[in-house]
Order: structure tokens, then C-alpha cells, then sequence
């Protein structure tokens, strides 16, 4: 590389005998024959910076023409070639050349720019050309060829060097000043000592030794001063003109640069103000944004106000033909009634005239009679029956008729016409079919209000009520104890949860009415679990049976940002079967909304804890129907009426009844109950102190069995409250029984074996029953053991290991489906993602606008304070700029998993598609990872004005937010919101500076090298 370099200053051998001369025209030759053996040398110096510089110089072609396009521009070779007349012994040769650029290439980043001694500047040797910015000449026997790999001995007649030219201390020859460069003669400061514009100085004691040319030609770190100063231009290396008006001028301009349109530009500027550009981009940028926020709103505002008028005037009609409908039966029922008194009449009279004729036209009507039997209205002009009329004619005439009410409003014509509802296509036929059956649904109740779950099945074969697989749970024996501590929390529990019964589970607090359930469900963590509960008599998971399970906890986790028919209608789409008509989905939201009193509020946003939305009752209810509306076969509820008043519990039971009157198997926790709502249970299991059972049976029941063990039930006393007292001991029956003997007492009476540490208990029994004296009991030693704090954390620190051991495995299970529902597959179910994250970011556009208006504010900021030049192109503004955009971006995107955590767990157990609603996830958040580059630089760039062009900027901002977003993504998900924003400041700033600072092994180098911070410095500096 350094021959080719070298060979701009030593091509011009061959001119200098005729340039010597002073001829004018001779010199104009010898400069143009110059530039045309440099514009040879192209080839090959481009060969060799690609090699050496290709990671940063993309064109070095383009980059040559900029740096020695000579052509018009010789007039410094002019005048040197006048002022010396032996110029051609002072030029550099190609040695010397390559002997100057080593010497910088070795010194790296070190400002010194010394050249290592050589033959003519050493120790022994150092003449005044040895100087900065002077030159000697060689001695005549010197032959001076362009190819010479020796340094020649050039000591002989040292002078200032000539401008345009620079000459390194250290060396006794002249080099070419590139275009762009400023190289005059010069001048010593008298104050100072220093010869002005360069920084070196006269050495001592030489006085006829005057100030010379450039000293130095390097990286504008350690030579700024040889290069055209900003606000002016350097057509040539002699020449340096102002910057005007209306122009801006660069380090190292060659000409003024004109300013655009609508910047400004002031008189030796070397930037232009760009401001009204920021100012339009943003006011641009803010218009898309509030243009497409304002249209997406009213589409989905115009959308919902249809379906609400489509929804109420199917309602309408709905409730207007159950009400004809109903008048037509009361009208037939009249009808009939007198039909019948006048036939009943009419048969006395004959009887009584026809006394002698017993047989004769036995069971025939005579024609006089048919025709008195006739109402009074048919004689005459009889008036056509309506199409209304006739339907109900026809339904009350032949109940097993296929033929009915049109589908349009809803009532039966399924098995013949459309089954299931396929053929409805527009939403108000849905809808009308929707509510014509739930109308429908509330005349059958109302007729059938003792109807029981072998009635329900006999139903279902007409078609009526659509049954459900049937789950059975039975325990045997179940006991639970934590991992890590050996503490029972649940124990000896027998029994079975039927199908088509609701089940209370009820208790004292810490009686592990909680624990009961999740292990029931599959749920229990950290725990270790001995005896069985089968499944339907058999050996098998629950989890075989989740998509048809469904388990509503006791905190409400629901969306807060949807309204209550979108956190249904999206439970639904995604827990129902895929091949379920979208009319039969329909009826079940419907459904579930109708049965939970749910109708006034659906439009509603159930609201968090920052912004209120629908009352703590009615969140309750909406988190029971996501499970409801889903149509499980087993529905395990924990603590659903705690919150609610005796109406919306009592309701909330009703629609539970109803449930089960389709074959689920309904079983919830419960504390202090009405007796109202008590006696609404069909089974009730009491749980004492230590997890064990004190009685599990029907509620009939659960008096009888207590009375008869000595505990009756006082007056005006609320039976569960009296057990649970009993069960807690705050109260003592006057029998003697206590409360520690209830679950021995159980276990006798249903054969159940009993504990060895609880014999004592049913020695007491058998000596109470027999009339003998009751042994002393001998206490176990309950009380706890004094342990070290050693001990204490290392077995807290066990059972928490435990329990994410238990939560991983959980996510990593598979087990075998025996639900017998296809759910929607991953894409499905990623469309539905979509649409509910596409609306929750909708309603959450204040927040993003704050997130923007923070980009906004940081670019604004860092684009003010950021002083770019062309030492350091803004380089400490780049660093601020990836520390403040990766922060902002990175707390924005926590929040994207961070904030519904619980909601995601909750639908994942239920078995909703986790890749799906990851990756739906991220397809909304693409949205901010396009636009939050450009919100930054809108501010930043314009304001800094840095060299790169915007669109590079943009690429490398673009790729930092993208990959901060992923980061952030794993941050959220594996750690808690505070924990995550501290790891990722420490990960992102300190850890990799004092892991370099600390130990440089070859990995920890790797590591930092592929950083994100370094990897985004890298591509800023390719771009500048």
C-alpha cells in the first residue's frame, strides 16, 4: 500500500529539468503530466485500501478522486517549482514514504507523530532539515528512481519547505498536502514562540532558522490543524476562502455545501440549522400516529355500536315472540276449556234424550253437534290465521313437529333446516338465533324448575340441552405435605365429587380448603402427594382433561382493559371446539352474560387498579364466566362469592345449578355462607384443622349426621357458621365432643382407617360410647421447634427450589389428551391474539404517547448537548444515545409481558397456545419498534446535525430497539418487573467494563466484543 502512496510525490521526477527553467507554460505541462501519473496509480491504491480499509471506505475510487484530483488545481506545484529551484532532490521518494506511514501505523492511537530515527535523523545525526517543516536536498551523485527501496542520504542545503506541501519531523523531504487540506508557510508567534497555525516550535539557539510548512499529516486527532478549518473551504492546499451566506463549510471542505430548503445558514457556519425539519417531521410523524389511532377508534367505535343496535332489536324481537307466544297458550287454553264445558254439555243432553239406544253411534258426533261445537267465530266470513298462528298451532298441535319458529328469531328448526346454526351468516340472524333459544331456554326452566340431572339427559335426546363429557373425582386416602418443611397440609381425605352436583368445600382458615382444590385440579406446587385420586375411576392426570376443565382462582384476573363481553367472547374462540358453528358460540356467551345478570355492563371495561372500571361483584362474576363460558365438564371455583352480596351470590348459584343440570361437576370453596345459599349445595365437605375431613356428603344431610354425634344445631343459628365454629373450637358442645375427635369420628363411621398418632382420639370415642372414663389424651408436642437461622433458610430456600422446580415441570409436561376437543390450532388463535392486543394497545395510546413524548425529550436533549465534529463525529452523543434509548424502549417493552403474567399463566394452564400469544405479542410490538427510532431521531438528528445520513441512523437505531426488545422480553418473563429493570442496567452498562477491568481472558473479550452497546458503536462509526 505504501508504494502506492508514495508514488504521488516521486512521478514528478522526470518534469523537474524543465520546470527548473521557470517556464510558464512548461510548468502548466509538467502539472497536468502529474495528475495523469497519479490517476494511473488508481488501480492499484484501490486494491490496496480495500485490503487495509475496506471495513470503513466503501468507494476508494470515489474517495481517491476526492483526496488527489489534482486537475485545475497545481498551482501550488507552481509556485514550489519557482520558489526552489532544485525541487526535484526534495520531493519524498517512495521509501521515505512508506518509512513516514509505518512509523504512524505502529503508533496506533498515540497522539505522538515522531518518525524513528533513520540515517539522515538519528542520535549522531540531525540537521536543521531534520525539523518540522523543513526539508534538504540530495547531493548531485545521489540518482534519485521512484522504484529505490533505501533511504537516500539527503543532508545537503536545508530550507523552509514550500506550502502546499507538509514535512514530518524526522525526515528530510517534502510530501503532497491532499485536497481538503490547509498548508501555508507559517508564522511565528512572538508571544507564544509557536509557528502559527501549526503547534511546533523554533528549536534553540538556531537563529537563522525560520518557520517552515506543515509539520504533519495523520488522523485529524494529532494533525486538526493541517486541515481546512470549518466555516471556511480550501479549493487548494494554498487557498482557504470564507463560507458565505446561504452555504456551510465542513472540516476539510473543498467547496461550500449550499443549505436546504427551510434551514438557515449564517456566514462561516460549518453546519446547518435543521430545526424546521425536526419540526416537520414530528408534526408529520404525530398526524400519521393521531390519524391512525383516531380511525382504528372509529372503526371499532362504529363497529360496536351496531352490534349493540343488531343485539338489542334481537332481543327485542326475541322477547316480543316469547310474549305472543305465550299469549297464543293462554288464548288456546281458554279456547280448549270452552270447547271442552260445551262438548261436555252438549254429550249430557244427548245422553239424557237417547236413553234407550246405548250402542248406537257410540264415539260418532252427529252433524248438528259438530256444528254447535263449532265457536261462534268460524260461521260466517272466517278470517286467515296468521303465519304466527299458525306456527304456534302447529308446534301445540304436534310437540315432536321438526317445524317452528323461523330461524330469524330464534326458536327451533335446527335438526332439519340448519343444523347447529351453520347456514346463519349475518350477525343480527345470529343474534336472533341467539336469544330466540336463551327465550326459549327460560320457558323450559320455568316448566321444568325441579328438573334433575337424569331429566336433563333424557332431555338431551330430543335435542334440547347439549350434554358434556362426564368427569368423576375420587380421592382415596389423599394426603399432601410440603417439600422442604415435612409439613402436612392435607391429609387422610376420602370421598368422591360427582358430576351434575355442586360441592362446597368449607372449613376454618388453614384447614387447606385451597390446597383440597388444586390438588384436585392439578395445581398443587411444592407439594409431595401420597394416596390417589382418580379420575373417573381411573389412574389418570387431570391435566389429560384441561381443555375441558376449567378452574376460576380466587384473585380476579381478568383483562382490565377489555370489556366484559370481549374477555368472554375471547375465552370462548379460544376454549370451545374449532369445528363448534360460530352461531352455537354465540348463544353460549350469550348465555353465560344472561345467567350472570352480566347484560347492563357488557360494553363496560372491567378497569384495573388505576383506572376503575365495573364493581368488585361484578369482576367476580366475570371471572367465573370465562371458565363457564367454555363449557366445562368439571368447574372448580375458589372462593367465588367472597365480594358478593346475597343477590349476585344467589344468582351466581343459580347459574351454577344450571350448569350442572348439564352434567358438570361443579365443586368451590366457600366461608360463612347464608343459609339460603347453603341449603342451594348438593354436597358440602367439611374440613378441620390439619387438612382433614370432618364430612363429606349431601348438605340434606350434614345436620343430621352432626346431631347425631352430639352437635345440634342451636336455634337462629346459621348451621355452617355452627360447624365451622366447632370445627375452629371457639366453641364446645355440651356433649363433650371436641373438635379434634370430629375427623376420627368420620373416619369410623365411614369405615375409613385412622392415623396411628390419632388412635387416642378413637379410644376417647369408644370410651364416651360405652359410658367408661375417658382416658387422658396425651398432646402431641406442637410446639415448634427452635432452629437456627441457618436452618430456616436453607429450608425456605429448599421449598422455593421445590416449587419453581414444580412450575417448570408444569410447563414442560405432556400428557395425553383425553378431553375429546380439537380447540383452535396456533394460527387461529393467533389471529384472536392479534385482535385482543390490537385493542388493548388502543386503550393504552396514553401510555405509549407518554413512552414517545419521552423519546421526544431524551432526542431533543442529547441532540443539543451533542457537539459533533469532526475529531470525534459526536461519539460521546452515540453512547448517551444507545444508553437512553435502550433504557426507554426497554421499560416500555417489560410491560409487555410483565403487567398480565398472571393472565398468561392462567390461560396457559387452561390450554391456550403459548407460542401464539407470544408471537402476536411481538407482531403488535413491531409497530413501536419501527416508529420509535424515528420518534428519537426526529428530535436528535435534527438537532445534532451529525455527518451520517438520517436513513443510516435509522438502520442502526433500528436494529438497537429491535434487539433491546427481545432482551427485554426474556427480562419479563423470567423476572419480576423491579428485578428485571435493575438486571438489565447492570447487564447492559457495568457488567462488561469491570469484567474487562478485572480479568481480560480471550471469552470475557468475546463477550464484550458482541455486546449490544459495542456492536451498535461499531455500525454508528461505519456509517459516519
Amino acid at each position: 500500500m505504501f508504494d502506492t502512496l508514495v508514488n504521488i510525490s516521486v512521478i514528478i521526477v522526470p518534469w523537474v529539468q524543465c520546470a527548473d527553467k521557470g517556464d510558464s507554460s512548461v510548468s502548466s505541462f509538467y502539472s497536468e503530466e502529474i495528475y495523469k501519473e497519479l490517476e494511473g496509480l488508481t488501480v492499484t491504491l484501490t486494491r490496496d485500501i480495500k485490503a487495509e480499509l475496506g471495513f470503513c471506505i466503501k468507494d476508494a475510487k470515489q474517495d481517491w478522486e476526492e483526496a488527489f484530483n489534482f486537475r485545475g488545481k497545481l498551482e501550488f506545484v507552481d509556485n514550489c517549482v519557482k520558489q526552489k529551484g532544485d525541487f526535484r532532490d526534495r520531493i519524498c521518494t517512495s521509501a521515505e514514504i512508506r518509512y513516514y506511514f509505518r512509523s504512524l501505523f505502529e503508533q496506533g492511537a498515540s497522539t505522538s507523530s515522531y518518525v524513528k530515527p533513520n540515517k539522515n535523523c538519528n542520535l549522531t545525526s540531525w540537521v536543521s532539515g531534520c525539523e518540522p517543516g523543513w526539508s534538504c536536498s540530495v547531493s548531485q551523485n545521489v540518482d534519485l528512481k521512484k522504484d529505490t527501496k533505501e533511504i537516500p542520504i539527503r543532508i545537503k542545503d536545508c530550507q523552509p519547505c514550500c506550502d502546499g506541501f507538509f514535512c514530518p519531523q524526522g525526515l528530510t523531504c517534502m510530501i503532497t498536502c491532499p485536497l481538503g487540506s490547509y498548508c501555508p508557510l507559517a508564522k511565528l508567534n512572538k508571544t507564544t514562540g509557536v509557528c502559527d497555525p501549526y503547534n511546533y516550535q523554533i528549536p534553540p539557539g538556531e537563529t537563522n532558522h525560520t518557520c517552515g510548512s506543515a509539520d504533519v499529516w495523520s488522523g485529524i486527532m494529532n494533525s486538526s490543524d493541517i486541515f481546512c478549518s470549518p466555516g471556511s473551504y480550501c479549493p487548494t492546499a494554498i487557498r482557504k476562502v470564507p463560507c458565505s451566506s446561504g452555504y456551510y463549510c465542513r472540516t476539510g471542505s473543498t467547496h461550500p455545501n449550499p443549505c436546504s430548503r427551510l434551514s438557515t445558514c449564517n456566514p462561516n457556519t460549518s453546519t446547518q440549522n435543521m430545526h424546521a425539519y425536526g419540526a416537520l417531521f414530528i408534526i408529520a410523524l404525530s398526524t400519521l400516529l393521531i390519524f391512525i389511532y383516531n380511525c382504528s377508534d372509529q372503526v371499532l367505535a362504529t363497529r360496536e355500536r351496531r352490534q349493540a343496535k343488531s343485539r338489542e332489536a334481537a332481543a327485542r324481537h326475541a322477547r316480543e315472540t316469547a310474549q305472543a307466544r305465550e299469549r297464543w297458550k293462554i288464548a288456546k287454553g281458554v279456547a280448549k276449556k270452552k270447547t271442552l264445558d260445551s262438548l261436555s254439555r252438549t254429550f249430557s243432553r244427548r245422553k239424557s234424550t237417547k236413553q234407550g239406544e246405548p250402542t248406537k253411534g257410540f264415539g260418532l258426533t252427529p252433524p248438528d253437534a259438530a256444528s254447535s261445537s263449532e265457536p261462534s267465530g268460524s260461521k260466517g266470513n272466517k278470517k286467515e290465521p296468521s303465519n304466527l298462528s299458525k306456527m304456534m298451532n302447529s308446534l301445540e298441535n304436534d310437540p315432536n313437529s321438526q317445524e317452528g319458529f323461523d330461524l330469524q328469531i330464534g326458536d327451533k328448526n335446527v335438526k332439519k333446516n340448519m343444523p347447529k346454526g351453520k347456514q346463519l351468516h349475518t350477525h343480527s340472524q345470529i343474534l336472533r338465533y341467539a336469544y330466540g333459544q336463551i327465550e326459549k331456554e327460560k320457558a323450559q326452566q320455568e316448566n321444568n324448575k325441579n328438573l334433575t340431572f337424569s331429566g336433563v339427559i333424557s332431555m338431551a335426546t330430543e335435542g334440547e340441552v347439549r350434554t358434556r363429557p362426564v368427569i368423576e373425582i375420587a380421592c382415596k386416602d389423599l394426603t399432601l405435605t410440603l417439600k422442604g418443611k415435612n409439613k402436612c397440609i392435607l391429609r387422610c381425605v376420602n370421598g368422591k365429587i360427582m358430576p351434575g352436583r355442586v360441592s362446597a368445600v368449607m372449613g376454618p382458615s388453614g384447614a387447606g380448603k385451597t390446597t383440597f382444590l388444586s390438588a384436585i385440579a392439578g395445581k398443587a406446587r411444592g407439594c409431595t402427594m401420597t394416596g390417589q385420586i382418580l379420575v373417573n375411576g381411573k389412574q389418570e392426570s387431570i391435566h389429560s382433561y384441561k381443555k375441558i376443565t376449567g378452574f376460576v382462582p380466587q384473585d380476579d384476573i381478568v383483562h382490565g382493559n377489555l370489556t366484559v363481553e370481549e374477555n368472554l367472547r375471547f375465552s370462548a374462540r379460544c376454549r370451545l371446539p374449532d369445528d363448534m358453528p360460530k352461531p352455537d358460540k354465540v348463544l353460549i356467551v350469550e348465555r353465560v352474560i344472561e345467567s350472570l345478570g352480566l347484560q347492563n355492563i357488557r360494553d363496560s371495561l372491567v378497569g384495573t387498579v388505576e383506572k376503575r372500571g365495573i364493581s368488585g361483584g361484578q369482576r367476580k362474576r366475570v371471572n367465573v364466566g370465562l371458565e363457564m363460558v367454555m363449557e366445562p365438564s368439571l368447574l372448580i371455583l375458589d372462593e367465588p362469592t367472597t365480594g358478593l352480596d346475597s343477590a349476585s351470590s344467589s344468582l351466581l348459584l343459580k347459574a351454577l345449578r344450571r350448569e350442572a343440570l348439564e352434567g358438570v361437576n361443579i365443586c368451590m370453596v366457600l366461608h360463612q355462607p347464608s343459609y339460603t345459599l347453603f341449603r342451594m349445595f348438593d354436597d358440602i365437605v367439611f374440613l378441620a384443622k390439619g387438612g382433614l375431613t370432618a364430612y363429606h356428603g349431601p348438605v340434606k344431610k350434614v345436620e343430621e349426621y352432626f346431631a347425631g354425634i352430639g352437635i345440634p344445631v342451636p336455634d337462629r343459628v346459621n348451621p355452617p357458621d355452627h360447624f365451622i365454629d366447632i370445627l375452629e373450637g371457639l366453641v364446645k358442645p355440651s356433649s363433650g365432643v371436641t373438635h379434634e375427635q370430629l375427623p376420627v369420628r368420620w373416619m369410623l363411621h365411614n369405615g375409613y382407617p385412622v392415623p396411628h398418632d390419632m388412635l387416642h382420639f378413637a379410644d376417647q370415642i369408644a370410651a364416651s360410647s360405652s359410658g367408661s372414663q375417658v382416658p387422658e389424651a396425651t398432646k402431641a408436642n406442637d410446639e415448634p421447634v427452635d432452629q437456627s437461622f441457618a436452618k430456616e433458610f436453607w429450608a425456605d430456600m429448599k421449598s422455593n427450589v421445590q416449587i419453581q422446580r414444580d412450575h417448570i415441570e408444569a410447563i414442560f409436561l405432556r400428557t395425553k389428551d383425553l378431553s375429546n376437543r380439537i380447540t383452535p390450532g396456533v394460527s387461529r388463535q393467533y389471529r384472536y391474539f392479534v385482535g385482543r392486543i390490537g385493542k388493548q394497545q388502543l386503550r393504552e395510546a396514553k401510555l405509549i404517547a407518554v413512552d414517545y413524548l419521552l423519546l421526544l425529550v431524551a432526542g431533543a436533549i442529547l441532540g443539543t448537548l451533542t457537539k459533533v465534529n469532526d475529531e470525534t463525529f459526536g461519539s460521546l452523543g452515540y453512547t448517551y444515545t444507545i444508553i437512553a434509548v435502550s433504557l426507554l424502549c426497554k421499560i416500555a417493552a417489560l410491560r409487555s409481558f410483565s403487567l398480565d403474567k398472571l393472565h398468561y399463566w392462567r390461560e396457559s394452564a387452561a390450554g391456550i397456545s403459548s407460542l401464539a400469544h407470544f408471537l402476536a405479542k411481538d407482531t403488535i410490538d413491531l409497530f413501536n419498534t419501527i416508529v420509535k427510532p424515528l420518534v428519537y431521531l426526529s428530535m436528535f438528528y435534527f438537532f445534532s446535525n451529525p455527518r451520517s445520513s438520517f436513513g443510516s441512523n435509522y438502520a442502526v437505531l433500528l436494529c438497537l430497539v429491535y434487539c433491546v426488545t427481545g432482551m427485554a422480553y426474556a427480562l419479563a418473563i423470567y423476572f419480576e418487573p423491579g428485578p428485571a429493570q435493575l438486571v438489565w442496567i447492570i447487564s447492559m452498562n457495568s457488567v462488561p467494563k469491570i469484567v474487562v477491568k478485572l480479568v481480560l481472558t480471550p471469552l470475557i473479550v468475546q463477550f464484550v466484543t458482541l455486546s449490544v452497546p459495542k456492536i451498535v458503536i461499531d455500525l454508528r462509526s461505519i456509517n459516519l
